[in-house]
């Protein structure tokens, strides 16, 4: 590999880089190729969601041209069925990393998908939604998930299904930052909003707001709680600059709590880094989060917890090239890390593991690739996890995690 490949954010240096992506994120949010948006560089269209069902079987989700393509593995990604597509007419699709299809599935066997839909009109999207009832066999026509239909940014969509079956997805949305405009009032950054389907993906209720000022294009992360709610976590953009981190628990009837700020690097850009926060609620409620900032300008990916309404053992993770990183909590205080990270020459693949509530850490390294690759994903099934990782020469790989005493 010579040079960084197309979609490949590494920040190099930190200040240096997000120095030169400042002039296009503050007011774009420095997206990729999407929609009308002809002369923008072109981005690695590699990003794969991906799910597991109550059964067992893993669902992965992907761009195949103008579709949102699903496939499925029994036997935990070793080989794959034949794709289905998901939208039978076509339409754009993002596939860009952080902006790319996801997938979740249901106590009954559903199959969710999510995506956005680029717009014509630079740097705007709506988000997409459809579902299989039948196991995946057949899925019911795409909606829009959000009631607002302005030609503006909706991206960045993420999904998570609670305890009770509820659908609950998030997004980036930009009909604030108009509003703003349109009464010549400054707006910093974004909005982050959310939707709620309580009858299985047949329809949505929202257009919710959880905060103003969110980061523009940095993805949202999403866990439920062991008390039935649904948390997420973002990158804000704190007064007067910072980006660091936030978190809210949200309702399923469209009440969200006030945001608290869960991340206190204090880095000051007027840029979008496009690396989005991991988080993964314990089944003690405990919040495990991993999230890439410059410390003390040094770029870093950080993982710690949030307990008792406070940021605790925040650590760097093994690897100072570390980047685009995600987290599971498993039961039994065991907690996996994984990311991806670039030499010069590779990209390494690498994993954390901790049994101890992420009091000590072991790490590994899992692959490596001289080509593209899309970020790492973190699956948990029957207490185990597992990483997804797609490359460019490779293809789909998943890769078990040990526990402990296996």
């Amino acid at each position: 590999m010579t040079g960084m490949r197309p979609g490949f954010r590494f920040i190099v240096a930190g200040l240096l880089a997000c120095t030169a992506l400042a002039g296009t994120a503050q007011t774009h949010g420095n997206h990729g190729n999407h929609g009308g948006q002809a002369k923008a560089a072109k981005m690695s269209e590699l990003g794969t969601g991906a799910a597991f069902d109550r059964t067992g079987k893993l669902w992965i989700a992907y761009k195949d041209g103008p579709h949102v393509a699903v496939r499925s593995s029994t036997d935990f990604g070793r080989s794959f069925g034949p794709a289905q597509h998901v939208n039978s007419a076509p339409e754009p699709v993002a596939a860009d990393h952080d902006s790319r299809p996801k997938v979740a599935t249901g106590r009954g066997g559903e199959i969710f998908v999510t995506w956005t839909q680029p717009r014509p009109k630079p740097w705007t999207g709506f988000i997409r939604f459809a579902r299989s009832t039948d196991g995946g066999k057949s899925f019911a026509a795409p909606l829009t998930v959000h009631a607002n239909r302005d030609e503006i940014a909706h991206r960045f969509d993420a999904i998570a299904v609670d305890q009770s079956g509820r659908i609950f997805v998030s997004w980036i949305d930009k009909r604030d930052v108009v509003a703003a405009e349109a009464r010549k009032q400054p707006y910093a950054g974004a909005a982050i909003y959310y939707a709620v389907s309580a009858d299985h993906g047949k329809s949505f209720q929202g257009d919710y707001k959880i905060a103003d000022q969110s980061c523009e294009c940095c993805r949202i992360a999403m866990s439920p709680t062991p008390d039935g709610n649904m948390l997420a976590l973002w990158r804000h953009v704190f007064p007067p600059n910072a980006r660091d981190h936030a978190l809210a628990r949200l309702g399923a009837d469209g009440t969200a709590t006030p945001m608290q700020r869960a991340t206190f690097d204090d880095w000051r850009i007027d840029a979008c880094p496009h690396q989005g926060p991991g988080a993964s609620v314990a089944p003690d409620g405990t919040l495990h989060m991993v999230w890439f900032n410059v410390r003390e300008g040094k770029p870093t990916v950080s993982v710690g917890r949030w307990k008792d309404g406070k940021l605790q053992a925040q650590r760097p993770l093994d690897d100072p090239r570390a980047q685009h990183a995600d987290i599971v909590a498993l039961d039994n205080n065991e907690i996996a890390v994984a990311w991806k990270s670039f030499d010069g020459q590779q990209t390494r693949l690498s994993a954390m593991l901790s049994h101890d509530g992420g009091k000590t850490w072991q790490t590994t390294q899992l692959a490596r690739t001289e080509r593209d690759s899309d970020q790492p994903h973190l699956l948990r099934h029957a207490g185990r996890a597992y990483v997804l990782w797609r490359t460019e020469a490779e293809g789909f790989q998943v890769f078990p995690l040990a526990k402990e005493g296996a």
